[in-house]
């Protein structure tokens, strides 16, 4: 039997203040048995030693784990228990995602409708190999993979959502810069990108070298910026594994959230919850470096509206992300066609082959996971206090119609809460209901493939650590305590934390 709840769920938001968040109205839910809820406790218990790695734990995705190939296509395999009969749809989104879309007009009717401002021709152009994005190096890099979100104070609260920090699109620009442009139209202006170097001393003497990036918009075609306008980078995430994301439990991570600090840990994660364009109610914020997308579909959808202007289902409009202001970009021919597709550049069908895709990207298998200096590197990642942000495990939705997903033991190393992580990171820009210093928390799954599979090694929300050693010292806030400690490490155990992240 089919089982979609709708089932409000009380979340805790400032004392006495409650909320209500939708628990995954799109996905087919089987409800759990009392025996699998309790066999579901157990397996999330925490490790009560680290002599060995924990059943399962090499397989990072469940049965959907796949294998790591040794190549730059590691993150590109679909899930290893797709069916058969699944796997064209696979390769169809796949193609979707690495299309080149065109401006209008133009021959090539299926794949016009581009812009006329955008930031990349392609999805693939941001998620190259399906892996993270680059900061680009020097004035002549492309700035494709990373972009700078826009907005100024004010605006509407929606509804039936309490802290919410209002922000509107910057009044010219719109939500997000556009650095690149059709023929006949100038794009909005230019990404700049400055460094302070910040030096971090260890406790045995190794000096570390930080880079503090600043943000400025150079040539904009279309006047200064609004005044008290907030710039944010943004550099495009992996892929892997958000279909298992998306199917874990709301109410599981809704558990994890702890505002006031109740438990005195000093981790006190908060859940982002967004209006869904698609159910038109408030739903738990999932995706997105601050959480400000609820499902796949909907990133997939706003990736295709804000980053290439091209219009689908959830965002109707032609011309993405051009303002009023920008009358000659709202005026342009646009790949909306009367009677196919929906009249629209990207219907229905195409959205959920893109979204298929996306959900069905695989996990790569762990490595070394027996190895003793990863198992000493997993004590002291627990001993930090890492895990409290960073939550190994959890176990997925039991689903009807999507087997990839359904009830498995998955290891992402994220509770996709929103914590403070203190100045140092902060963009000083609102996100929903995310302050200017809070950020969700970051799968870790994958990341020790982050060179192999994208050819560098840079993280955090606008990829200024150049190695995780560098990506650990910027955490502040809520990951203060932990940040000290890493600094405090012998370089044994710091060399066997890094070995542990590379496993991962």
């Amino acid at each position: 039997m089919r089982f979609h709840p709708v089932l409000p769920l009380l979340l805790l938001i400032a004392g006495p203040v409650l909320a209500q968040a939708l628990d995954d109205p799109h996905l087919a839910v089987l409800p759990r048995t009392k025996a699998e809820a309790a066999k579901v406790a157990a397996v999330l218990a925490a490790p009560t030693g680290f002599a060995a790695p924990e059943a399962f734990e090499a397989k990072s995705a469940g049965a959907a784990t796949v294998r790591d190939t040794g190549t730059a296509d590691a993150f590109s395999q679909f899930s290893a228990n797709m069916p058969f009969e699944d796997e064209m749809r696979f390769k169809l989104g796949n193609a979707l995602f690495r299309k080149t879309w065109v401006a209008a007009p133009a021959s090539t009717k299926a794949s016009d409708g581009l812009g006329p401002l955008y930031n990349a021709r392609a999805c693939q152009d941001c998620h190259l190999k399906d892996g993270r994005g680059h900061v680009p190096e020097g004035p002549d890099d492309s700035r494709v993979s990373m972009f700078l979100r826009l907005s100024v104070p004010g605006g509407p609260v929606p509804d039936g959502i309490v802290e919410w920090r209002t922000t509107r699109p910057e009044p010219t620009y719109g939500g997000q810069l556009q650095d690149l442009a059709a023929p006949g139209h100038a794009a909005e202006g230019r990404m700049e990108i400055s460094y302070d170097e910040v030096p971090v001393r260890l406790a045995d003497g190794t000096v570390v070298p930080l880079r503090a990036p600043s943000y400025a918009v150079g040539d904009p075609a279309f006047g200064a910026l609004a005044a008290g306008a907030m710039l944010s980078p943004r550099v495009a995430p992996q892929m892997i594994g958000l279909g298992l994301l998306e199917a874990i439990p709301a109410g599981d991570i809704l558990t994890l959230a702890d505002p006031e600090d109740a438990n005195a840990d000093g981790i006190s994660g908060r859940a982002q919850i967004v209006p869904s364009v698609e159910f038109g109610a408030p739903m738990l914020g999932r995706f997105g470096w601050k959480a400000g997308a609820p499902t796949v579909k909907e990133q997939s959808a706003g990736a295709f509206a804000g980053d290439m202007g091209l219009s689908s289902p959830l965002h109707p409009d032609p011309w993405g992300d051009c303002s009023t202001v920008q009358a000659g970009c709202r005026a342009a021919p646009h790949g909306q066609e009367a009677g196919q597709r929906d009249g629209l550049e990207v219907d229905g069908e195409s959205l959920e082959l893109v979204t298929f895709y996306s959900r069905n990207l695989g996990v790569p298998e762990r490595r070394g996971v027996d190895d003793p200096a990863v198992l000493r590197g997993k004590a002291v990642f627990h001993d930090l206090g890492c895990a409290g942000c960073h939550v190994p495990k959890f176990v997925t939705h039991r689903l009807d119609g999507q087997p990839e997903q359904s009830f498995q033991l998955i290891w992402p190393y994220t509770d996709l809460l929103l914590h403070d992580m203190g100045p140092g990171l902060a963009d000083g820009r609102p996100e929903g209901r995310a302050s200017g210093t809070e950020w969700k928390t970051p799968p870790l799954w994958g990341i020790g493939l982050t060179a192999q599979v994208s050819g560098h090694t840079q993280f955090l929300h606008d990829g200024r650590a150049r190695s995780l050693t560098e990506a650990i010292l910027w955490h502040g806030g809520e990951a203060q305590d932990a940040r000290d400690g890493f600094v405090g490490l012998s370089a044994q155990d710091r060399a066997a934390i890094l070995a542990f992240l590379e496993s991962l």
